[in-house]
């Protein structure tokens, strides 16, 4: 049985991010406004988001 996921949604533009916080972003497979990725629930991704908490918003997948 997979483990427990992550939805992660990009909500305000990467304009005005430090180079760091917008490679965070992207390295989590982020580009556009509005577009939502899925990743697994781990230490690694959990320390990304909370790197540019303020652009992201994280919900639970069920």
């Amino acid at each position: 049985m997979p483990g427990p996921k992550l939805k992660i949604t990009l909500t305000k533009s990467l304009i005005g991010l430090s180079p760091k916080q917008e490679a965070t972003v992207k390295a989590l497979g982020l580009r556009k406004i509005r577009q939502t990725v899925t990743h697994d629930d781990t230490e690694t991704v959990r320390g990304m988001i909370a790197k540019v908490p303020h652009v992201l918003q994280v919900s639970h997948e069920a």
